[in-house]
């Protein structure tokens, strides 16, 4: 099974982008996000006639997550962060497909820092790990996929001091991650690339994309009862450099199921 997770930075504008990929590489599971497309916006159609079923939530302007499956459709779980009813904002769905509960997760960005966006990232990795905790104990095979919006360590940014300040590298924003991680989650791409810089996020500006000053702000976490499926892991890089990109890269894992 190929579980790919791809920020799409509006789907409906980059649409084209998305199928023509969905075409070449034929993941078995996507999770978007960044749909940046009211809920009824959704081009389930053209999503349809690409061989994919697919839940989504989306909103209007920002933010917006979705989970597609080739050739099924993805039985929808959950379409909310748990922990607090107040917050309106579409950043996670959940689905089960194959046997395998998959999560779409867009995390928030936190900036400017310091302040409240900030306060709210932090605030809502909490309640992101205690959902993960659940979902763990569970029992059910769980893959936590999307755009954490952290860059774990110093391997996971270009050699830069410029965003010492952002809170895309905050030291409490990596710890937040690290907590989440903890013992009971394997970082898949770290996993079978434990010295190597990869990148999965390339901003517009200042040629960063040409220069490879990347980010790796896209991850994919297995439950302990998936690490020793691990097959492979890796980032799609050549769709960052296509006309009309995501400022993402599509990053995936390779699961065997049937051992």
């Amino acid at each position: 099974m190929r579980i790919a997770t791809f920020n799409i930075n509006n789907v409906n504008k980059r649409l084209d982008n998305l199928t023509a990929w969905l075409e070449r590489r034929k993941p078995d599971v996507v999770c978007l996000q960044e749909l940046k497309a009211r809920h009824d916006d959704f081009p389930q159609e053209a999503i349809v006639k690409a061989g994919y079923g697919a839940v989504w939530r989306g909103e209007r302007t920002w933010n917006g997550v979705a989970i597609l499956a080739r050739g099924r459709e993805p039985v929808l779980t959950r379409d909310a962060l748990p922990g607090d009813p107040q917050d309106r904002q579409a950043r996670y769905i959940e689905a089960a497909v194959n046997g395998v509960l998959i999560a779409s997760i867009y995390a928030p960005n936190g900036n400017p820092r310091p302040g409240p966006k900030f306060d709210y990232k932090l605030a809502w990795f909490e309640r992101l790990h205690r959902q993960a905790t659940t979902l763990r104990k569970s029992g059910a095979p769980v893959v936590l996929a999307g755009d954490f919006n952290v860059a774990p360590t110093a391997l996971d940014i270009y050699p830069t001091t410029s965003w010492d300040e952002d809170a895309l590298v905050h030291p409490d924003s990596r710890a937040a991650f690290r907590r989440l991680v903890g013992r009971s989650w394997t970082d898949s791409l770290r996993k079978m690339h434990p010295d190597e810089r990869i990148y999965t996020f390339w901003h517009y500006m200042r040629n960063r994309w040409e220069r490879n000053d990347g980010l790796r702000l896209d991850h994919l976490l297995l439950s302990a009862n998936l690490a020793d499926r691990l097959e492979d892991a890796g980032v799609d890089r050549e769709e960052r450099g296509r006309e009309g990109a995501s400022d993402h890269a599509p990053s995936w894992i390779r699961l065997d199921l049937e051992g």
